[in-house]
């Protein structure tokens, strides 16, 4: 029988530069624009009050991907987590994952079904959690969330037959 290191990371996944560049960019420019007409063009003020809530909200989301992005997930034996610390999922939480085309989640990435109900968390272009179900990917290359997404499937299989 193998010796395991619990702690050894199996995997990563970090959001690409340019996914980054373009996410965050086409959010603050979707902000600049939506608040310039507010105040160039003003509609009544119930329309303008609107548009500037609007275009703060989106440079508030702007900055929370950026904040999010900076970190990356990293996959070991025995949890899913970010490089800040915070542990998105025990493994032995998880009960099915799920890659298909139609399946709900982000783009390029994978959805995790979950035996318990966890705490809502949310970081934008990275990861969400929500209910039973976490999703992964957003601005993550498709290889990198692939490779993740085969070793936990691996890793589900061995403790389903153990």
């Amino acid at each position: 029988m193998r010796s395991h290191d619990d702690t050894e990371v199996l995997a990563t996944v970090k959001a690409s530069v340019g996914r980054r560049v373009l996410g965050i960019g086409m959010l603050a420019v979707l902000a600049v624009l939506v608040i310039y007409v507010a105040i160039v063009a003003p509609p009544s003020l119930g329309w303008q009050l609107f548009l500037i809530a609007l275009g703060a909200g989106a440079l508030m989301i702007a900055d929370a991907m950026r904040r999010a992005t900076a970190h990356h997930l990293e996959l070991t034996r025995t949890e899913l987590r970010d490089s800040g610390g915070t542990v998105i999922v025990p493994l032995s939480q998880i009960t099915s994952i799920d890659r298909g085309a139609f399946a709900f989640k982000p783009s390029n990435g994978f959805l995790l079904r979950l035996s318990d109900s966890t705490a809502r968390s949310w970081r934008p272009g990275l990861w969400w959690r929500l209910g039973r179900r976490v999703g992964v990917g957003g601005m993550t290359p498709g290889r990198q969330t692939k490779y993740m997404a085969e070793i936990i499937a691996v890793l589900l299989a061995e403790r389903d037959a153990g």
